[in-house]
């Protein structure tokens, strides 16, 4: 599973990417949005985890655009924020997400998930 982590913090992208990888699963990491929507169409990620307060090409901004790109359209894509899901939801505008995962929470809790995924 490739997986692609999309955080504008470094040291928070860097870290969870190095966590996955530790558990089979190949990662890239995407500081910004529109870097996200580069990598993503090189790379074919099977999921996104996507920051949305991201400066210039906030996460709602690339998750659209990674909808519309046909080499990504088909990934799921995961807000992975510090903000609540009801401001989340309420932002959303059509299918950019395929699921919510709050900040902070357990990293088992993304491993479950992309266990979820993987069947």
């Amino acid at each position: 599973m490739r997986v692609l982590v999309v955080d504008d913090n470094r040291n928070g992208a860097d870290a969870l990417a190095v966590y996955l990888s530790l558990h089979d699963i190949e990662c890239q990491t995407a500081y910004g949005g529109r870097e996200a929507v580069i990598l993503g169409c090189r790379w074919c990620p099977h999921v996104v985890l996507m920051d949305i307060s991201m400066p210039q090409c906030n996460g709602y901004e690339a998750a659209r655009a990674l909808r519309h790109a046909p080499r990504t359209a088909s990934a799921v894509i995961v807000a992975h924020t510090a903000l609540d899901e009801p401001e989340v939801r309420r932002h959303l505008t059509g299918d950019e997400f395929d699921g919510y995962l709050q900040k902070g929470r357990e990293p088992e809790q993304i491993m479950s998930l992309l266990r979820k995924l993987a069947r």
